[in-house]
Order: C-alpha cells, then sequence, then structure tokens
C-alpha cells in the first residue's frame, strides 16, 4: 500500500510495530474464546484495528509526506472492507429473505418427509456445498447451506457443528478450483497470472481435500433421522420469484466482473433493487393470497437482520492486517518465505498462515512481492490460500460467518477439534496436486 505512494516503510523493529503485533494478537485471543467469554468477536478487532492506525499516524506527525501515505492506505483498507461489506450484506439480505417466506422450512419438510438421516443429510449439504461454490462464491455458498442445516437439524446440535464444519470445508475446496469461487481466486485471475480455465487443473486436488475429512467425519454424524412434526410447509407467496432473483442476482455479479471488469459488488448491489422493487410489490398486494405472511414484506427489515457482528468482524480483521501489512510485516514474512524456503514450502505455509491470519491479506502480499513461479505453482498457493482457512473456523470467509449464523452451535472450538482431519485432507490435496501438475 506504501509502495503505490513510492515510499518504503518498515517499522517492523520499531516500538510501534511491536506494539501493534502484540495488539492485534490479543484481539484475536479474544475471539478465539468468544465461547467463553460471550465477547461478540467484532469489538475487540475493531478496536485492534483502531488502536493499530493510530499508533502508525502517530509514527508519522510532522511528516506531511508519510501522512498522506498513511491516509492512502487507510483508504484503500477501507475501500476494501466496502466491497465485501456490500457484498455480504446483499446476500445476507436475500438469505433473510427466503428464510422469510419459508424456503428452508419447507425443504427441511421435504428433506425429513424423505426420511434421510443426519448421516445422509451430511452428505448431501456436503456435495451441493462443494458444486454451488463454484458458481455462486464460498461465502454465500456456506450461508445458504447453513440456513438449511439449521432448519433441518434444529434438534440436534451435535450435528449442527459436525455439519457446519463439513460446510465450510467443502465451499472452500469448491471455490478453489473456479476463478470467482474465492476472492483469493478472484485476485489471482484479475492479476493476469492465471487464465480461467488454468484454475480448473485443481479440480480433483480441491476434492481430494473435500473428500479425505468428510469421510472420516461421516461416521461421528449422529446415525438417527431428524424428527418430523408431520405438517407440511408450503413456502410463502413469492419464494420462487425471490430464489430466482437471487440466482439471477449472482449472474449479474459474475456478468459485472467477467465482462465489464466491474467489481462483483455493483452486481450485487443491482440485485439488491431487483430485490427492493418486487420487495415493493408483495407489499402493496398483501393480503391478496392465503400464502401470504402474517405480517407486510419489508425490506429493510431483512437488511436489519443480516449479522452484523460478521460484517463488522471483517471491519476489523482487514484494516489490522492491512495495518501489519503498513508497517511491513506481511512483506517480511514473504521474504523470509520464497527466499528462504523455496516456493513449495513456502506456498504450503501460505495455506497455514490463511488458517490463522485470512487468506486474502496472504495472497495479497504474494501477489504484490510476484514471485517468480511457474503456473503449476501459482495454481499450488490458488489451491492452499483457498482450502487452508478451512482449518480454523476463524481461517475463511464462510467459517466466520458460520460463527455467526449458527452462533453457540457452530464455534471456534467446536471446529478446531477437526482440524487435525482438516489438514490430513489438506495435505493429501497438495500431494495430488503434485502428483496431476508438477
Amino acid at each position: 500500500m506504501a509502495a503505490s505512494a513510492d515510499i518504503a516503510v518498515n517499522l517492523t523493529t520499531s516500538t510501534v510495530g511491536i506494539a501493534s503485533v502484540i495488539v492485534f494478537v490479543v484481539a484475536y485471543a479474544f475471539v478465539m474464546a468468544e465461547e467463553i467469554t460471550h465477547l461478540r468477536k467484532s469489538k475487540p478487532v475493531i478496536i485492534s484495528a483502531g488502536i493499530i492506525w493510530a499508533l502508525i499516524a502517530s509514527q508519522f506527525i510532522g511528516d506531511k509526506e508519510m501522512s498522506h501515505a498513511v491516509e492512502a492506505a487507510l483508504r484503500h483498507g477501507v475501500l476494501e472492507y466496502a466491497e465485501l461489506f456490500l457484498f455480504l450484506l446483499v446476500a445476507m439480505t436475500y438469505i433473510n429473505s427466503l428464510d422469510n417466506r419459508d424456503v428452508f422450512n419447507a425443504l427441511r419438510s421435504w428433506l425429513t418427509s424423505k426420511g434421510f438421516t443426519y448421516r445422509q443429510l451430511f452428505l448431501i449439504t456436503g456435495i451441493i456445498a462443494f458444486f454451488l461454490s463454484p458458481i455462486a462464491d464460498n461465502l454465500t455458498t456456506a450461508l445458504v447451506l447453513c440456513a438449511v442445516l439449521l432448519a433441518v437439524g434444529k434438534d440436534n446440535s451435535k450435528f449442527i457443528s459436525i455439519g457446519c464444519v463439513n460446510i465450510v470445508v467443502a465451499a472452500n475446496a469448491g471455490g478453489a478450483f473456479s476463478p470467482f469461487g474465492d476472492i483469493t481466486t478472484l485476485m489471482v485471475w484479475q492479476k493476469g497470472i492465471l487464465g480461467f480455465f488454468e484454475f480448473f487443473a485443481i479440480f480433483i486436488p480441491s476434492v481430494v481435500n473435500y473428500v479425505v475429512p468428510a469421510v472420516i467425519m461421516y461416521f461421528f454424524v449422529p446415525n438417527e433421522k431428524p424428527k418430523s412434526s408431520g405438517e407440511k410447509v408450503v413456502m410463502r407467496r413469492g419464494a420462487v420469484t425471490v430464489m430466482v432473483l437471487f440466482i439471477l442476482t449472482i449472474a449479474t455479479a459474475v456478468s459485472f466482473h467477467n465482462f465489464l471488469t466491474l467489481p462483483p459488488m455493483m452486481g450485487m448491489m443491482l440485485g439488491f433493487g431487483y430485490l427492493s422493487l418486487f420487495a415493493y410489490y408483495l407489499k402493496i398486494t398483501h393480503g391478496n393470497s392465503e400464502l401470504d405472511a402474517p405480517e407486510k414484506f419489508d425490506i429493510l427489515r431483512k437488511v436489519s437482520k443480516a449479522e452484523w457482528d460478521t460484517l463488522l468482524f471483517f471491519f476489523g480483521v482487514i484494516l489490522s492486517v492491512g495495518g501489519l501489512g503498513f508497517i511491513g510485516y506481511l512483506s517480511m514474512i514473504n521474504n523470509f518465505m520464497y527466499v528462504e524456503l523455496g516456493a513449495t514450502w513456502a506456498n504450503v505455509l501460505v495455506g497455514i498462515l490463511s488458517a490463522i491470519v485470512d487468506n486474502i491479506p496472504v495472497m495479497f502480499a504474494v501477489l504484490t512481492m510476484n514471485p517468480p513461479m511457474p503456473d503449476s505453482q501459482w495454481l499450488l498457493v490458488t489451491l492452499t490460500a483457498g482450502v487452508g482457512g478451512s482449518m480454523l473456523s476463524i481461517g475463511s470467509a464462510a467459517g466466520v460467518a458460520l460463527m455467526g449464523q449458527a452462533r453457540g452451535q457452530y464455534t471456534f472450538f467446536g471446529h478446531l477439534k477437526w482440524t487435525p482431519v482438516i489438514a490430513l485432507g489438506y495435505a493429501a490435496s497438495i500431494y495430488a496436486h503434485i502428483l496431476i501438475n508438477f
């Protein structure tokens, strides 16, 4: 970020740098302890972001040129967050609207009426997540299927916990082989390093990454059937139209990026316009059908029900890590990795770092350094950055979002106990990639 102003910044050994790292570590410790403290995860990272940037700015008081560089870097981070925020807000609003129209309750009713066991439901939701993620992106996919999971298994917390872990792994693995399935693959594609169809070379490694932990976890899923109330749930008026509009919104977002080179967020906001107009129609025609809800459909109420803790958490993380990147820590780490360890081990470690820090800033650092690597290595780092975050619940946008959506049932420690199994799949996918693509 500072490089954009032709200014090299290295505060890694300064008091400001060390203090910033301490602040960030303490904040993340509180995030990890949310299950124990019940302190919402957004609060410590928002404080972390504010303190880190205040420390950076205090270092350059009186230096007009550097103060402008700090301001430019901060604005860049805010812009990145704004795009993610608007994308997520629209996705969450659609999910709340589908929930209001009883789509998920109807699906739950259908699944239970078919007599599927929890184990079969575990497989069904995981497979759908893997194949929907490359189209709808891993975050939106995880949010939609988690809502289904909560509806189907609401009486079994153990199933919801392991089912959410499965969805996170499946969505991240599915998003890794598609240019618009994950933010990191999108970054690599936008940079022009890999062509659109080159990403599909890591399809089989992505399958391996999902299948290995899924097969092991399958035997720990309760071998029972969900309780069925026996009543048939019918979707409310407008449900099918909202589903069609959601698909159209996703298509719009993808098209905006592919054909117009505009941020996907803009396509999502246009899709929000679709939903807003239809919400107006539902509101003025309320009461014309037996399938109407008791209350009128209010789009702003659906916006208000978005998972704001998750959205604010992303603000804190992106700005905190952006501050550490400005200080010079990310460049220092990547220099060490690619110069001292070599590309293969460095790219493996990128995935591990992605689970701890977040894959977006890690991939941004790699792309900024742009180490000379063959396409097979760029595919490897795309794979590891995409699926490495699955090892911790806080390592990917999908995991963070589901912690908010399934609060109290899918938690950091609930995910952590499956980390060794997920890590086994991570290692197996890397081995598969080396065998096939090297």
